[in-house]
């Protein structure tokens, strides 16, 4: 039987030869999730010999991340502000960037405010400024009704009940609604740009919630447009794209 170790070294060099990225941290991940153990845990056993029941689970996820599906997905969860939040195609992955979104929200909004996650997928954003702050009244939109499910099962793997969850286009569904405070997450990306992302992004991951028309702006220009119908005297809203943070005041 081999070791944990010689099962880690061989597994790293398959991704590596597939042009997996961070090769080793999949492969680590993978060893984690089949052996339910921490990477302390398999640190400490390196020299542990494998059983062919423990492997033949892990050969099947190191073939499906080899050809490119997200570690995130075959994990099934990943962390998002502390918290593991359940991850497939439904929705883009949360991305640790993305977590500077909530922070804001969760720092400046007044006790007691409304709060909206424009284009919410996943629910991340929106979960962790419910579980950090439950003063706060937080609605929760996607245009897609197969991101409002999962974003859904992830307030019931949190144990979140502040949330509402609305399926909308921008701001469609809410058309009397104002917030003091507004996070949008948008799709940014042009359709050129699209054809440049990594497989595991293209194959695996909405488009819808990648890309937007007119240079990547249409989807973000239209919602700061509303933003007078929907942002309360004295509030605040905050737009992520391209890794830089866009924010507006009243």
């Amino acid at each position: 039987m081999k070791t944990i170790q010689e099962i880690l070294s061989s597994g790293t060099a398959y991704l590596e030869a597939r042009g997996v990225d961070a090769a080793r941290h999949s492969m680590q991940s993978l060893l984690v999730h089949v052996l339910g153990c921490s990477k302390t845990w398999l640190y400490l056993h390196h020299d542990d010999p494998l059983s062919e029941a423990q492997l033949a689970p892990l050969r099947e996820l190191l073939r499906e991340r080899g050809k490119g599906v997200p570690l995130q997905h075959l994990l099934g969860t990943t962390e998002f502000y502390r918290r593991e939040v359940r991850t497939d195609a439904r929705a883009l992955i949360p991305r640790p960037e993305t977590e500077t979104l909530a922070q804001w929200i969760i720092d400046h909004a007044p006790h007691g405010g409304t709060v909206l996650d424009l284009g919410c997928g996943s629910g991340a954003i929106a979960l962790a400024v419910a579980s950090e702050r439950p003063d706060l009244e937080v609605t929760a939109v996607d245009i897609s009704h197969d991101a409002l499910a999962l974003a859904k099962e992830n307030a019931a793997l949190c144990a979140v009940r502040n949330v509402t969850f609305i399926q909308s286009s921008l701001f469609d569904s809410l058309p009397e609604q104002r917030f003091d405070f507004i996070a949008a997450n948008l799709p940014y990306v042009t359709e050129e740009e699209y054809l440049q992302l990594p497989d595991e992004v293209r194959l695996y991951e909405p488009k819808l919630a990648l890309t937007a028309p007119d240079d990547g702006l249409a989807l973000i220009l239209a919602a700061i447009a509303a933003l007078p119908d929907h942002l309360n005297p004295g509030g605040g809203a905050i737009f992520a794209r391209r890794g830089s943070m866009l924010h507006i005041y009243d």
